[in-house]
């Protein structure tokens, strides 16, 4: 049995004229707004300069502070006492004195003078953006 199949008038009946229109309308639209973009770079500004600015070459990293559970507290790695913190955390903010922030890791069972004392550092030192993270096992 052949399949026959009868030709369609739907394609004969599309009216192209208001995709033309909408097609048209996006291309003025296009042109009119790089135009305007054109004429903000022309304008001509005298933009101010500054002697000591550098401009920020990669995102600043965040200090973790591990404290474990006997109070001890770890930097990169490294075991430090309160003074090696404050330290450390003194070259942070003179390498990014904008917005250093600075992770508090705490083990759960540490007692709370230990962390408070890192919290009293960061405020002594200038970081604003401190936060504190409370873990079952500080490594």
């Amino acid at each position: 049995m052949a399949v026959r199949i009868r030709p369609s008038d739907t394609l004969s009946s599309l009216s192209l004229t208001p995709l033309i229109d909408i097609v048209f309308l996006l291309l003025i639209f296009f042109l009119v707004a790089t135009r305007f973009a054109e004429e903000d770079r022309e304008l001509d500004v005298e933009l101010p300069t500054a002697s000591e600015a550098q401009p920020l070459t990669v995102k600043p990293k965040e200090v973790f502070v591990n404290v474990d559970q006997e109070g001890s507290y770890y930097v990169g790695g490294h075991m430090l006492d309160a003074d090696g913190v404050e330290a450390v955390l003194q070259q942070a903010v003179v390498n990014n004195p904008a917005s250093q922030s600075v992770i508090i890791r705490a083990d759960r069972t540490v007692e709370f003078q230990a962390v408070v004392t890192v919290m009293n550092l960061c405020n002594k030192v200038g970081v604003a953006d401190y936060k504190l993270s409370t873990a079952n096992k500080v490594e």
